[in-house]
């Protein structure tokens, strides 16, 4: 079982940098970024834009996993997407995984004049997105005529460093977004706990029998967030508060068992946000234990 690290996107590249990089001495698998451009809030705080960071930690973290969760397909051309992601793949020396996911964040759209469509037209064009990336990866050049994108005689040079590039979708949408990864996707990813997990997993395979597709051939991933303390106090109030987003939380023996289970029900990686590890932006000591805590006494049992 893998284990991957998701740096607040609010955070600077220095304190980005510092926490890939412990991430990585400390045993994590991969880094993973959010793609957008900012906020969902009316705030103004900065926030990095995906593509670009994992080209600068392509140079400063040289082992670990390198991907987004997820890009929005609406943001670019899934031609130039291509491009953007082998030159990538090449430049950090077979690492990548591109995560891509339908888009969701309406306001970035309004705010740069993004056609945002309706949620069918939206993943109308992740499908035919998918299409063109599956066939710039593998083709010497690639014909597509479809009612969002078309390629003429278009070629891809250089291919990705790595033969097949993971191409992974993002979301859990029971009838559009799970049969679009079981067509096309090398692995799938969802925020969600055991039971979410197993219920989504369940159809995600029904999916695959549909289109004649070995499930066994999609490799599945979780995102939670990560509340790991030895204080029961604590993790009491935190059990007592009206959190709205999957999160593992307990003691270590706790967290193990969680995760296990986790495992169990057919997860390869545990993606974990660091927005619950110490301050929510930057890279304090606080946070920078937690990671190496986590690694240290749980995911020891599973990697």
């Amino acid at each position: 079982m893998r284990f991957g690290f998701w740096p607040n996107p609010r955070s600077d590249y220095d304190a980005t940098k510092i926490l890939a990089q412990h991430a990585e001495t400390t045993g994590w698998d991969g880094i993973w970024l959010a793609d957008h451009f900012l906020p969902d809030e009316n705030e103004l705080i900065p926030v990095h834009e995906s593509w670009i960071t994992l080209a600068a930690l392509a140079r400063d973290v040289p082992r670990v996993r390198l991907g987004t969760l997820v890009a929005g397909n609406t943001y670019r051309h899934p031609a130039l997407l291509a491009n953007m992601v082998s030159t990538l793949d090449n430049l950090a020396e077979g690492r990548v995984v591109l995560g891509l996911g339908a888009g969701w964040q309406k306001n970035e759209h309004e705010a740069y004049g993004l056609d945002y469509g309706t949620t069918g037209s939206r993943l109308d064009r992740l499908e035919e997105a998918c299409q063109i990336l599956k066939g710039l990866f593998t083709e010497d050049y690639y014909d597509f005529a479809g009612n969002y994108y078309q390629l003429k005689h278009a070629p891809l040079n250089p291919k990705p460093k790595q033969r097949d590039l993971p191409l992974m979708i993002g979301g859990g949408g029971e009838k559009r977004t799970l049969r679009i990864a079981a067509q096309y996707a090398d692995e799938w990813n969802v925020w969600g706990d055991v039971d979410i997990l197993k219920h989504k997993m369940n159809i995600l395979d029904q999916h695959c029998e549909a289109v004649g597709r070995d499930p066994k051939e999609i490799e599945r991933s979780a995102v939670a967030l990560l509340f790991l303390s030895d204080n029961e106090k604590y993790l009491k109030h935190i059990k007592d508060t009206d959190i709205t987003m999957p999160a593992i939380i307990g003691n270590v023996n706790e967290v193990i068992d969680i995760v296990g289970a986790l495992q169990e029900a057919g997860v390869k990686e545990l993606i974990v946000p660091d927005f619950t590890l110490g301050t929510l932006i930057g890279a304090d000591q606080v946070k920078q234990d937690a990671m190496e805590k986590f690694i240290k006494t749980v995911a020891r049992f599973y990697q």
